[in-house]
């Protein structure tokens, strides 16, 4: 079992009231402090399985299998990473501290839990070409600075997809700054 952590940034008023939120749970073409990369399409056979099973990998509390604090509501590889929509059950003790701390900026990381299917070096990085997704917890230490959270509001609907879209291009925006010019073309063939 491997886990990969990711920054989360949360302002006080981006978690929702029911605890919806969504971000970015891995990020593609960047190498974290563990000297590995997520591949593009390295979650594309484990998403599709959970798509047919018509459930999510479980949503943890610092990668606690006896902690399990929400649900993933969706969950989708784009051009940047895979974007993750989910929400904490506030009716559990440690869904409403996750929320309290995710709301004050105390917890700010996301980490995946995964097994590794393919992977291949390059130079001194690990390409995880493959992986089969078993959870996403938020946790308080990460890996990876590039993942960010967006939030999703309960909104009217057409509101709501708005807010979303527009969190979305700030993350590229920063991403784009960031990466080469091979990557950024990748990406902007993505919406187009």
């Amino acid at each position: 079992m491997q886990f990969l952590d990711y920054k989360l940034n949360v302002k006080q008023a981006d978690i929702a009231a029911d605890g919806a939120f969504e971000g970015y749970a891995s990020v593609f073409d960047t190498v974290d402090a563990q000297q590995e990369r997520m591949a593009r399409g390295a979650f594309g056979q484990t998403l599709a399985r959970y798509k047919q099973e018509k459930q999510w990998p479980k949503m943890l509390w610092q990668h606690d299998p006896k902690t399990p604090i929400g649900l993933w509501d969706d969950m989708v590889e784009d051009a940047y990473g895979l974007f993750v929509r989910g929400r904490l059950l506030l009716d559990l003790h440690k869904g409403r501290e996750a929320y309290a701390l995710l709301k004050s900026g105390v917890v700010d990381g996301l980490s995946i839990g995964y097994l590794t299917k393919q992977a291949h070096k390059e130079a001194n990085v690990r390409v995880l070409d493959q992986v089969d997704l078993f959870e996403v917890s938020l946790v308080t230490f990460m890996a990876n600075p590039l993942a960010k959270v967006t939030t999703y509001k309960h909104w009217s609907e057409p509101y709501a997809e708005t807010v979303s879209m527009m969190n979305r291009l700030k993350v590229l925006k920063r991403a784009m700054e960031r990466t080469d010019l091979r990557v950024k073309n990748l990406i902007l063939e993505s919406f187009v």
